[in-house]
């Protein structure tokens, strides 16, 4: 274990900073990543030091960030939980459900005394001399400027940014007399009591909150730009309710839960590469009796690109298809024109009313919270580099980050990115090595380098918008990434380390 005691030192030019101390590794985020990653480094690594360092006043990023009307996961909750700790509610499960199981995680593994609160990383450096990062931190609630050392960073802040949400500019909107909020940064205090909504997007976001708030409001119409895809699962899978039934031990319950939802997503995502009209065709099919008789499902519900091109709604039960059904909302599939002091005028020449319009136009990704990072001196350029495994990036020296599956439970993937790093660790201590990289290869000098997300295969909004700020990937193992997770699941557990793309000193 090594800890050095903080001590004060000022920079000609700069504020005081605080030498906060080092750490044998610093995790950045105590979201479900971070936890995730804080657990394992306890369970294999009791005696060596650790700091999980995270911006927001909270744990748990984005359930924390997160506090619109409904707000709910849209995984199951068996994968969404992590493989070591069961889940023992329903399937599909609200913000606070999360948040609490969350909670368990840190008092279970005694990790509050590891987290620091108001902690925003600014900027990190390594030296190659000194075998070890410098990360510069802001404090959000008292203005100091710390300074941590480190052997190894663990990057687990999410992928977008909390505090700037994706907010478009629409014509007119300066006079709109109503209020016009994004889920991102939901005001605490408002009342939708008998008002007018309008909520702006057909994602996740849009498909939670409309269920939520329309019980309340006078009437919610969700205008969209194109359709997405929907699946209405129920909130309990049957198969928990027989388990729970009978006694199942509750560990027992969750192995069981979680193989049958990854099974089911698995052929999800087959479904969508090698049959992807039969796929559109039953996701139709399964919505059409939800909604209301003669809904035009052409017009509202089809989407332009094959399913999991972008990901699937979940709409627990078809609560957003019961609101429809009962009158208290509404889809408008229209492009808008411009804001009127009383609503939005869509290009159909259409005004639609409103007291209130949510802009449930999601966010935008984020390279590593937006840290600068340099390597001996030298800044590092992200679109310049190349993932490696979706681990660790190259020339990138002791730093790894956790990035989640886009169409399966984000958690899958934490766990398996836990176990190969903690891998990783191990070997480095076997070999008395204090510093690895990911470095190309001479046969991979030359390899085609491809975007972040191929749109072919993922081509979400936020995706696109940000591929310009991430770094690429390459044309073969191990320099790719955004496998599926059957694959994954068996990839990482038997990826070679010592095959020459990672070099130790």
């Amino acid at each position: 274990m090594t800890t050095t005691a903080p001590t004060k030192a000022a920079e000609q030019g700069h504020p005081d900073v605080e030498d906060a101390g080092h750490v044998d590794v610093l995790v950045v985020g105590a979201g479900v990543s971070g936890i995730g990653a804080a657990h394992h480094l306890r369970e294999r690594f009791p005696d060596r030091s650790l700091v999980i360092l995270d911006a927001q006043d909270n744990r748990g990023g984005t359930w924390w960030t997160h506090r619109y009307p409904g707000v709910r996961s849209d995984s199951d909750l068996f994968t969404y939980g992590y493989r070591f700790k069961p889940w023992r509610g329903p399937s599909i499960a609200a913000g606070g459900e999360i948040l609490d199981y969350l909670d368990e995680v840190i008092a279970e593994d005694d990790l509050g005394g590891h987290i620091r609160y108001h902690h925003r990383v600014t900027a990190a450096s390594w030296s190659t001399e000194d075998r070890r990062w410098t990360v510069e931190v802001s404090r959000g609630d008292t203005g100091e400027q710390l300074r941590f050392s480190t052997d190894f960073l663990w990057m687990c802040q999410g992928y977008y940014n909390h505090s700037r949400p994706h907010r478009p500019r629409w014509e007119g909107m300066d006079r709109f007399q109503g209020l016009v909020v994004h889920p991102q940064q939901w005001p605490e205090d408002l009342d939708l009591t008998g008002k007018r909504v309008v909520v702006i997007g057909s994602g996740s976001t849009a498909a939670t909150l409309i269920p939520a708030i329309a019980q309340e409001a006078a009437h919610v119409t969700m205008l969209q730009r194109s359709p997405s895809y929907f699946l209405a699962p129920p909130v309990t899978h049957e198969l928990a309710v027989t388990l729970r039934s009978l006694d199942i031990p509750e560990d027992w319950t969750h192995e069981i839960l979680r193989r049958a939802y990854s099974a089911q997503f698995n052929e999800l995502a087959r479904m969508s590469h090698e049959a992807p009209d039969e796929l559109h065709a039953f996701l139709m099919e399964s919505m059409r009796p939800l909604l209301p008789e003669g809904f035009d499902v052409e017009k509202h519900f089809t989407p332009r690109y094959r399913p999991w091109q972008q990901r699937i709604a979940i709409v627990p039960e078809g609560d957003l298809f019961a609101a429809l059904r009962e009158g208290k909302a509404s889809i408008v599939t229209d492009t808008i024109e411009t804001f009127t002091e009383t609503g939005i005028r869509v290009g159909s020449g259409e005004e639609l009313q409103a007291d209130v319009v949510v802009s449930a136009t999601g966010f935008d990704l984020s390279a590593f919270g937006d840290v600068e990072f340099s390597v001996d001196g030298e800044p590092v350029v992200f679109p310049e580099r190349v993932t490696w495994r979706g681990i660790m990036i190259s020339g990138v020296p002791n730093m790894a980050y956790v990035f989640g599956y886009f169409r399966h439970s984000w958690t899958l993937r934490v766990d398996l990115v836990c176990d190969l790093v903690v891998r990783l660790l191990e070997l480095m201590e076997t070999k008395g090595a204090t510093m690895v990289v990911p470095t190309l290869r001479p046969e991979d000098a030359g390899m085609q380098l491809r975007p972040w997300s191929d749109p072919e295969n993922f081509n979400a909004g936020y995706v696109l918008r940000s591929q310009h700020v991430l770094f690429k990937q390459g044309d073969r193992e191990p320099w790719t990434h955004m496998l599926e997770h059957a694959e994954e699941a068996e990839i990482l557990p038997k990826a070679d380390l010592e095959d020459g793309t990672l070099v130790y000193r």
